[in-house]
């Protein structure tokens, strides 16, 4: 699952939410050499002639289209979520695309975790709300990591709002 519970600091509980990465890093390098090659193949029987020269230049601003493509949304896809239960306060950051950093808070005991069936950009929506704001967890999760995490963030929340230590 693209998301993972970190090993607890303290009564401290975090969790780290990221996208699906189904294309690496060496899965790319790959990707572009073998369509790189296969563009290049129909070339060999025309080397030497002009038309290699007329075609050239499409057929490299084809490749880089491919690349600048993959790397677009290679770049929009660096979202990272994390997500900070404490005692006395559960706090959100999501980290976006370009360094964009936006921060969530709110008193966990008036926290509440929502998945509206229906009704949200996609089924299975996952919100959470608290402090008069409403904001979407893991909106890169499928459908069934959205219901999973539901159920272990409501046993979580359950459980630090009733530790002793946490009513302070």
């Amino acid at each position: 699952m693209p998301y993972e519970w970190l090993p607890a600091d303290g009564p401290e509980q975090r969790l780290h939410l990221w996208p699906h990465r189904s294309l690496t890093q060496r899965g790319f390098v790959w990707f572009m050499g073998a369509t790189s090659a296969l563009i290049a193949v129909p070339l060999i029987g025309i080397i030497g002639s002009p038309v290699l020269w007329a075609l050239l230049p499409f057929l490299l601003a084809a490749i880089w289209a491919i690349w600048f493509a993959l790397r677009k949304n290679g770049r929009d896809r660096d979202i990272v979520e994390d997500l900070v239960l404490a005692p006395g306060q559960v706090t959100l950051t999501r980290h976006g695309p370009r360094g964009r950093r936006q921060d969530w808070e709110a008193n966990p005991y008036w926290l509440r975790v929502t998945l509206h069936k229906t009704g949200g950009p996609v089924p299975n929506y996952l919100t959470l709300k608290g402090e008069g704001r409403e904001v979407e967890l893991g909106p890169f999760l499928s459908e069934e990591e959205r219901i999973a995490l539901k159920d272990e963030l409501d046993t979580r929340l359950h459980r630090l709002r009733s530790a002793p230590d946490a009513r302070g």
